[in-house]
């Protein structure tokens, strides 16, 4: 029986060193915030937020939500293994009056922090920019 309970708490013990050693997905962006600058009205402007995973286990995005319907998002939808690129593109078309403008793009994923958030900015003019 003593023998039965050390192999018992020998294995949980291998279980968590190897849990422990493995480090689960992690988001490093080239970039969390872009400045678009002047942007005419009705025009769409994009902006490809890129990440490499620095974690051990594959990171999967399961959603990015944007805070207006002006802004729409495209993002790598396969699991991003270990060392890989994945990506998050943002357009945005800004109507209504001319004004300056802050935007947040929200990522859900399995990352070690599991929400993100992306920043856009910049000011929209009517006519052309100079």
């Amino acid at each position: 029986m003593k023998n039965l309970i050390l192999l018992f708490t020998l294995m949980l013990g291998i279980g968590f060193a190897t849990k422990a050693q493995t480090k689960p997905a992690e988001f490093k962006f080239e970039t969390e915030t872009h400045d678009f600058g002047k942007v005419v009205l009705n025009k769409p402007v994009s902006f490809t937020f890129n990440f490499t995973n620095e974690g051990d286990a594959p990171l999967i995005i399961s959603k990015v939500e944007t805070t207006c319907g002006c802004t729409v998002s495209e993002y790598t939808q396969t699991p991003v293994k270990k060392g890989e690129k994945g990506f998050v593109k943002v357009t945005l078309t800004p109507a209504g009056s001319p004004l300056p403008f802050n935007k947040a793009i929200t990522l859900t994923s399995n990352a070690r922090t599991t929400t993100k958030v992306l920043y856009i900015k910049g000011e929209s003019v009517n006519g052309s920019t100079k």
